[in-house]
């Protein structure tokens, strides 16, 4: 098979010569492969992270919530909830009541958070039965099923029993002006009947689910609920059914979708995963002016062979090819190398993480900071199209300038003393 002269001599200068050339050439190589396969890492960390985030705030929050636009409590909720139902793209609707409470259990007092569900755990809102762990789905009466890291942290499971102070306490201590005795709504004692585990530290560890009627009783709200939680058949179609709702129901009501309350905590992500991947691409740019460098060398080097081919007739664009084309191998090859060894990188990504533990004692993901188990990553071929694409554009415009440097090489002063 003939090659190209441009493409054969390009070729001839990659193959490994004991000269200080080659190593810097190697080194080039690696840096490039370094940056690719950093940018490909982080990125698909961090796209790995906000996907899982995603799915269990949907897991354990209603699509959509309606409730009373001045943060008032809600009446009629049953008529409401039917009325929701029956609009266009909506699912289900089931109301809900959630709010703060204290927590005494075994001498210690915590603060969490209470959630009501449906007593039978079938709720085509929510399906939180699915994140049940230990115990049985029993909230009938004074039942009450806990986080597995509050129950690990308190020391609390199912059998044991807790007292939650709500706000029914509190407002019968603001209302007697904080006077002498002045509880007249007692604590309300409830029996552990189950653990779920959702998988995100945050709802794990801060989140008590109690039926209606003893959420209602702990916030002393005997005919009120919070809002109204619902599910669309479609999630891709929330805004369009926010809006919906929001043109159809009175001006004292208020619908927002799961996307509103966290909107702070995914456009921080967003930020943060733009930040990332500008900082990282710096990496190859440093890369890049390695590999400028060696061009540099290699020019250099190769003077006697730039002279005696444009003294055969080489124009200056075969000689800007050659090297133009012998760092853009160096880019592929990087790339390719780089590509490679992020993806056998992500593929072990937690198994790495768990070496660094065991032998070097150090914490690289914790969960009580990420609120994940395990460090999420997604491989997105987009990502890593673009991140290559990307990588040998780089390469390509760092040896421009040697290779132009190259091709204006005069051949008399190339070959002045041979």
């Amino acid at each position: 098979m003939n090659l190209p002269v441009e493409l054969f001599l390009a070729l001839r200068y990659l193959r490994p010569r004991r000269t200080f050339v080659s190593v810097i050439t190697v080194l080039s190589i690696l840096g490039v492969t370094l940056g690719v396969a950093a940018v490909i890492v982080v990125l698909s960390v961090m796209a790995g992270f906000q996907q899982h985030l995603t799915e269990k705030i949907i897991g354990f929050n209603a699509h959509i919530t309606v409730a009373m636009a001045d943060g008032s409590v809600l009446y009629d909720y049953d008529k409401l909830a039917d009325l929701i139902t029956k609009q266009p793209g909506v699912l289900a609707a089931t109301p809900f009541i959630r709010g703060p409470v204290v927590v005494a259990h075994d001498g210690s007092i915590t603060p969490c958070f209470i959630k009501s569900v449906p007593s039978d755990g079938d709720d085509p809102v929510l399906p939180l039965k699915q994140y049940l762990i230990m115990g049985d789905w029993e909230l009938h009466g004074d039942s009450v099923i806990v986080g597995r890291q509050w129950s690990q942290h308190d020391a609390a499971f199912p059998g044991d029993k807790i007292t939650v102070f709500g706000a029914a306490q509190v407002m019968d201590y603001l209302h007697n002006g904080g006077g002498k005795n002045p509880v007249t709504h007692l604590p309300t004692d409830l029996n552990i009947q189950g653990v779920f585990e959702t998988g995100h530290f945050e709802y794990d560890s801060d989140f008590l689910l109690v039926s209606l009627e003893t959420a209602q009783q702990i916030w002393g709200m005997d005919n009120a609920v919070h809002g109204i939680a619902v599910r669309v058949k479609d999630p891709d179609q929330v805004s369009a059914v926010c809006d919906a709702l929001n043109k159809t129901l009175p001006t004292t009501l208020h619908a927002r979708t799961w996307m509103d309350d966290n909107h702070d905590l995914f456009n921080q992500i967003g930020v943060e995963r733009a930040v990332m991947a500008c900082i990282l691409s710096l990496m190859l740019v440093v890369a890049a002016f390695g590999l400028c460098s060696t061009l540099i060398s290699t020019t250099i080097q190769k003077s006697r062979e730039i002279g005696l081919m444009k003294a055969l007739g080489a124009r200056d664009a075969h000689v800007c090819s050659v090297f133009l084309l012998h760092g853009t191998m160096i880019g592929v090859i990087g790339t390719i190398c780089g590509t490679i060894a992020g993806l056998l990188f992500l593929h072990n990504l937690n198994h790495i993480r768990d070496f660094i533990f065991f032998a070097f004692h150090i914490q690289v993901f914790s969960s009580s900071v990420y609120g994940l188990p395990e460090i999420p990553a997604i491989t997105s071929p987009l990502t890593i199209v673009l991140t290559d694409i990307s990588a040998i554009l780089i390469c390509m415009f760092a040896a421009l300038l040697p290779a132009v440097n190259a091709a204006t090489l005069a051949p008399a002063r190339a070959l002045r003393y041979e």
